[in-house]
């Protein structure tokens, strides 16, 4: 059963109330975002947009762009950020250019080495070749990451590890969130990046904790210059959490450029995935970034051939020093890793993959921009649309230019905005992300739910015994459970194209299934007598960057039961939203550069938004 609706007056209210008569509502937030602090940011000329200045641009606080120096600010202010620079290195190479490292300590050989690479450091940067610098100092591929991390050597590196250094650094960073933290408006959230990637297997995590400032100041972050196995990460995360009283998630990002490992059915210590990794793991990684700056991790085409909206967003380069083809596998993708939970958990009795998603932006330029039209590169090198034709932004394993995606944000259903409402929402897995759009979404399971419930101005509140999505619906006989889903354009962007549910099960026989459903578009005539749903219409005028609404909808709702449900097996269903076509930001400075420029990218995107799955189970 299909049901459209299109309001125009109500949007504006929806999104800005979306949970209009529910003790819960939806807040707006960057959980993955790097300032000068990071050695990666800083190496690409990032000197001035700091801590700080990275709280007051997600709140809405004009600042100076690091990179061109003009000024920029946020139409819409964000709820929450999380400032996550690399806990490796933390504040080391902007202190060393800026300052320097004292050698009065050290003896002379430690001495001449210092001085040497402080050199070298400030003389790349200066001369703008900071990024070809920091390209040379990324491990050497390999194909099987569990190899990779037995010939890994981080302390190696050329960038010096100053703990004392670091330990200002992530003073700065707390005091920062201090000043800027503002309950029941704007949640300064303190994080960090644990940057795990060996052999050039992105196993990045970033770690967030509902603490305040002074308590966070207890401790120096956790990198992967203190282990390289997630495994003691959580056990730092248990001992810190215990010692501190506060609460840590960790979120792992850009499964896509992993290598296969970020979701494998091995440990990185090559051992096989038991029952009590499962458990840990699925405490401390409760929900994962499904979309960022560097591609989308929803799946793949070649994953899932049989989806017409798969091939988006794709960024097949891993970050290592040399170029190797990218090989998309199972365990780089979000939803052949729920999949894989499905098995798992068969095979051992606990899913270690049932998590909830986010999207973020992983911004290096202290700017958590997102949208099409306000993108400003992941550096600060990156920032104009000229410099993208430079020729060595052609560097196959290279963060930068159009093959950047405008994305995302992360939407989350609290009680309040406060850092615990928004860490315990996480905790529960009530979360979607969004390509950047603000894209109001409801997702609910129950059973003999009314459809009509829906158009209620007590929805959701009015629903008895049904789960939100990142819940679990347990078995009800032979009975399929009900879904029902609320869909709300952000009236900045553009209309609805349509609603999806995408399925994913393990078979009798024991083989992974998905399935894509449409379940709610936006006019009638684009259903087909076969069953089969027309594109919507593309508007996106090539010629002036502009587009039409008119084909999409404001309101999409769908009131569904799967049609080949079957209540023997184990199965999750998450929702897809599509926007109508609009301008990626790769048409819009082809047109500013008002020249023949090849980008290599799509000139029309359609962003989009995807829910927390719903896990059904049959006993």
């Amino acid at each position: 059963m299909v049901k459209k609706k299109v309001i125009s007056g109500l949007v504006a209210l929806l999104i800005a109330l979306p949970a209009l008569a529910t003790e819960k509502q939806v807040y707006w937030g960057d959980t993955h975002l790097h300032t000068n602090r990071s050695f990666d940011a800083f190496t690409n000329r990032n000197f001035s947009v700091g801590p700080d200045e990275a709280y007051r641009f997600a709140r809405g606080i004009p600042v100076e762009h690091p990179g061109h120096k003009a000024r920029v600010q946020l139409e819409t202010p964000l709820d929450f950020l999380v400032v996550s620079d690399h806990a490796e290195f933390l504040g080391a190479i902007r202190h060393l250019y800026n300052v320097g490292i004292s050698t009065d300590d050290m003896g002379f050989v430690q001495k001449l080495r210092t001085w040497y690479v402080q050199y070298l450091i400030r003389d790349a940067i200066k001369k703008g070749e900071g990024r070809r610098f920091f390209v040379r100092q990324l491990p050497e591929p390999f194909d099987t990451p569990q190899e990779a991390i037995s010939e890994w050597d981080l302390a190696g590196s050329v960038f010096p590890t100053v703990p004392v250094i670091e330990d200002q650094a992530w003073r700065d960073i707390a005091d920062a969130a201090e000043a800027n933290n503002v309950p029941g408006e704007f949640s300064a959230i303190l994080g960090w990046e644990y940057s795990l990637i060996p052999g050039g297997a992105n196993l990045h995590r970033v770690v967030m904790t509902d603490l305040d400032g002074e308590s966070a100041k207890a401790f120096q972050p956790f990198g992967s210059d203190d282990s390289l196995y997630p495994e003691d990460l959580w056990a730092w995360l248990d001992k810190t959490s215990q010692d501190t009283g506060g609460n840590f998630i960790a979120i792992p990002h850009n499964s896509n450029i992993s290598k296969g490992a970020m979701f494998d059915t091995i440990t990185m210590r090559n051992e096989p995935i038991g029952p009590e990794y499962a458990k840990i793991r699925r405490r401390w990684e409760p929900i994962v970034e499904i979309t960022q700056y560097k591609g989308d991790s929803e799946t793949h085409q070649t994953l899932s051939p049989d989806d017409p909206f798969a091939d988006f967003e794709n960024y097949p380069y891993y970050i290592q020093r040399d170029w190797t083809e990218y090989k998309p596998q199972v365990g780089d993708f979000v939803r052949s890793a729920l999949i894989r939970g499905l098995q798992l958990e068969q095979e051992i009795g606990v899913n270690p993959y049932q998590f909830g998603v986010i999207g973020s932006t992983d911004a290096h330029t202290g700017l958590a921009a997102a949208e099409e039209s306000n993108f400003h590169g992941k550096f600060a090198t990156d920032s104009m649309p000229s410099a993208k034709l430079e020729k060595w932004s052609d560097n196959a394993n290279s963060s930068f230019g159009w093959a950047m995606g405008a994305q995302g944000l992360a939407a989350v259903w609290a009680e309040e905005n406060t850092r615990e409402a928004i860490l315990a929402a996480m905790k529960r897995r009530e979360t979607y992300a969004t390509t950047g759009p603000r894209i109001g979404l409801r997702f609910y399971a129950g059973y003999d739910l009314d459809g009509a419930l829906l158009a209620s101005s007590s929805f959701p509140t009015d629903l008895s015994g049904a789960v939100p999505m990142g819940g679990e619906i347990a078995a009800k006989g032979a009975s399929a459970p009900t879904f029902l889903v609320q869909a709300m354009a952000d009236p900045k962007s553009g209309a609805l194209d349509r609603i999806q549910i995408v399925k994913g099960w393990i078979s009798e026989e024991g083989d992974s299934r998905e399935q894509v459903f449409d379940v709610a578009w936006s006019s009638d005539d684009r259903l087909g007598p076969d069953g089969s749903l027309a594109a919507v219409t593309n508007t996106v005028d090539l010629e002036t960057g502009s587009w039409s609404n008119a084909h999409g909808a404001a309101t999409l709702m769908a009131h569904w039961q799967d049609p080949r449900f079957d209540p023997t097996e184990s199965a999750f269903y998450y929702v897809r939203v599509l926007e109508v076509p609009t301008p990626r930001h790769s048409l819009l400075d082809k047109l500013a550069l008002s020249d023949d420029v090849e980008t290599r990218r799509p000139d029309v995107i359609q962003e989009r938004a995807y829910s927390s799955p719903i896990w059904y189970r049959p006993d």
